[in-house]
């Protein structure tokens, strides 16, 4: 059942199990990749290298972690991809970005299952990755080594230290936007929202739900005339 109520509440399924276990092992492959690439990004870092058992380990299982990454991110992007692709609403999202940033998202046009700065987070994180994997490739000496010349892994590691950093910023803003927005976590942790956060932030999503599912009213008393959704 896509909607349903639960207890006093009614819930919407938003991520199944799959996709929100694939979702962790793409973040903490991102969270291990950050710790070990700062390590061997400048010698004040490399305590960081502690974390893995010294400098050696370090360099030998950052790239394959990267590996993990492009692996449990691509499944993500064949999971994911169909809802991301962008669309007029999107862009008249992004205009009124005021609104939504002071609250006023009853002033915003109905939107599907995810607004057009996640769309961009999504699409930004996509080309980080490919860029990631590839200036990785060139500067992974132990298989790679002979394969490039000195100067296109020097432009390598600019490449890939550019790119790490703006993917930083990227999930900084996507850890951020989870937190701002409250009922948004229970999304990857539960992978149910409630009626009332669905029906405000992603109301257009919750209508295709809402044909699709089932709400069982005898599993819960009926509701008060005056009750609200809850957020």
């Amino acid at each position: 059942m896509a909607v349903r109520r639960e207890e006093a509440r009614t819930t919407v399924d938003r991520y199944p199990g799959r996709v929100r276990v694939n979702h962790w092992v793409t973040a903490i492959s991102l969270i291990l990749l950050t710790i070990s690439g700062a390590a061997l990004f400048h010698p004040s870092l490399f305590f960081l290298s502690s974390f893995f058992g010294g400098g050696s380990n370090t360099r030998w299982l950052h790239p394959w972690l990267g590996v993990v990454l492009l692996a449990s991110f691509t499944i993500l992007f064949i999971q994911m991809v169909r809802y991301n692709f962008w669309a007029k609403v999107d862009t008249q999202w992004m205009r009124q970005i005021g609104d939504v940033m002071s609250g006023r998202e009853e002033n915003l046009p109905e939107i599907g299952k995810y607004n057009g700065a996640q769309k961009l987070v999504f699409w930004s994180m996509t080309l980080l990755i490919i860029v990631l994997f590839v200036s990785g490739i060139v500067i992974w000496y132990e298989h790679f080594g002979a394969s490039f010349t000195i100067e296109q892994q020097r432009l390598g590691h600019i490449v890939h230290a550019l790119a790490a950093i703006a993917m930083l910023l990227v999930v900084i803003v996507h850890i951020y936007a989870g937190f701002y927005v409250r009922g948004t976590m229970s999304a990857m942790t539960e992978g149910k929202v409630t009626g009332g956060w669905a029906y405000r932030h992603h109301r257009l999503w919750l209508r295709g739900e809402a044909r699709e599912g089932v709400i069982d009213e005898r599993q819960t008393p009926p509701r008060g005339h005056n009750a609200r959704p809850a957020e």
